[in-house]
């Protein structure tokens, strides 16, 4: 590692944490892949074996000894073993499943007490600097939209939960209302995108959320509405799913975008 390189440890090898590989094994400035970790890591040896450097393959206790910065690309019920040992050593953890900061919110309080940083990247969410500068005056309220295809949101807690059957629908079928909290709950690998822009703005109690499965759409589509003292504003984007459904393609690229402007001399949003 030349001086000023930061080492980058990756938990989690699904189509995030690979495609994350790869490009800092390509280059990003300032950067260099130290470590990864996965839960059948010879799955990977293949694509692995290719890279320029070979990082370490290590357990997920040992990243942050090994590392610098560490990006959380794994379940969100590893969030806590994956994010604690990183902080508490004052270094920076990436966290993407970021609905399991609600009920890891100590986390939070860890990093401060330590000097580490917790970092969420914009992942599938347009409109994340607007929300934050907004949020540095008064948000009056903020309802969030998801209409996500069949594939993309069987399994779900919720829908087990509630015997939500969804496989042979025809139309558009509502199945969630009810704050971003619960949303993220109820569909632990489909609502990050909510969490973070409570998160970002009033919270995830005061945070709506509408879910619709939606056989008609084949992209993970978010329409977001805000209404603050500053501005009112709406978006919506419609993501490519990646080769898993419940993740959009451009949260890998979010994730490469916020790893680049940690070392860029031009560094462009908040």
């Amino acid at each position: 590692m030349t001086s000023g390189t930061s080492r980058v440890a990756i938990a989690g090898l699904g189509p995030i944490g690979s495609k994350l590989a790869k490009a800092l094994d390509d280059g990003i400035e300032g950067l260099e892949l130290a470590a990864v970790s996965a839960q059948n890591i010879d799955k990977h040896r293949p694509w692995l074996d290719k890279l320029g450097k070979k990082p370490a393959t290590l357990p997920i206790e040992a990243l942050a000894d090994a590392s610098d910065i560490v990006v959380e690309c794994a379940p969100s019920r590893l969030v806590r073993s994956i994010v604690a040992p990183v902080v508490i050593r004052g270094k920076t953890a990436v966290v993407l499943s970021v609905g399991a900061l609600l009920e890891n919110d100590d986390l939070i309080a860890l990093a401060r007490k330590n000097g580490g940083q917790i970092v969420v990247p914009t992942g599938a969410l347009i409109g994340l600097d607007a929300m934050t500068a907004a949020a540095v005056g008064t948000i009056h309220s903020v309802r969030m939209t998801t209409r996500k295809p069949v594939a993309g949101l069987l399994g779900a807690p919720y829908l087990l939960e509630h015997k939500i059957e969804i496989d042979d629908i025809k139309e558009p079928l509502k199945i969630f209302s009810g704050t971003a909290r619960e949303a993220a709950k109820g569909f632990p690998a489909n609502l990050n995108v909510a969490v973070a822009l409570s998160l970002a703005g009033i919270g995830p109690d005061r945070t709506m959320v509408e879910i619709w499965a939606d056989p008609m759409v084949t992209r993970n589509t978010h329409r977001i509405e805000v209404d603050s003292d500053s501005a009112r504003f709406s978006m919506m984007i419609e993501n490519i799913p990646s080769e898993n459904p419940k993740t959009g393609l451009i949260t890998a690229l979010s994730v490469i975008a916020c790893l680049r402007k940690l070392h860029a001399p031009l560094r462009i949003g908040t």
